[in-house]
């Protein structure tokens, strides 16, 4: 589960850093919606999917309410799920 899971956060943060910091601006600054439209469902589902294997991950690595709190809050951050993945799921505790 835990390939997974990095995977899944790779390509969550990946996805969020293109639709923030090019998706949007082209969108507001060029009037193009186009990108904003390519990328906001894959992202959508990769974020529902971090989301669900952080709670899995939860019990199964045995992480405290803070370390949980974290991981889940970090997918809101840019940058965030690369900081999640070097800390937590790189070298997992099981």
């Amino acid at each position: 589960m835990i390939k997974l899971f990095r995977l899944t956060a790779l390509l969550e943060g990946i996805s969020y850093i293109l639709l923030l910091f090019i998706a949007v601006p082209i969108k507001y600054l060029l009037d193009d919606p186009t990108y904003v439209k390519l990328l906001g469902m894959p992202h959508g589902i990769l974020f529902i999917g971090y989301i669900f294997l952080s709670i899995l991950g939860k019990s199964r690595y045995k992480w405290t309410n803070i370390d949980f709190f974290v991981i889940s809050v970090s997918s809101l951050i840019p940058f965030g799920t690369f900081y999640v993945d070097k800390k937590y799921l790189k070298n997992p505790v099981n």
